[in-house]
């Protein structure tokens, strides 16, 4: 029986608007069959939801601390989330 699914919000602050983090983490996440949303804040930050399997969840955050190349990551925090009936993995705003 697969594990039940997890969900984590996600806050990643430093250079990660305009380097296509968004994207990146829209790809990242359906290629690891997660679910949720990502989008940028007005402080400049990213935020997400990631839900699906807790080792598929952990190794998306793991990944989150570096993002894509132009990125830069000077904090991540990652918190509990209520696991939601999402579908699919979108870029929200």
């Amino acid at each position: 029986m697969p594990p039940e699914p997890t969900a984590r919000i996600v806050t990643v602050k430093g250079r990660v608007q305009g380097v296509s983090y968004r994207a990146w983490a829209r790809r990242h996440a359906e290629a690891h069959g997660l679910v949720g949303w990502v989008r940028n804040e007005p402080d400049g930050s990213v935020s997400a939801l990631v839900q699906g399997p807790p080792d598929a969840v952990e190794a998306m955050i793991d990944a989150m601390r570096s993002g894509p190349p132009a990125a830069r990551v000077d904090r991540l925090t990652a918190l509990p989330g209520a696991v939601t009936e999402a579908t699919g993995f979108e870029i929200t705003g």
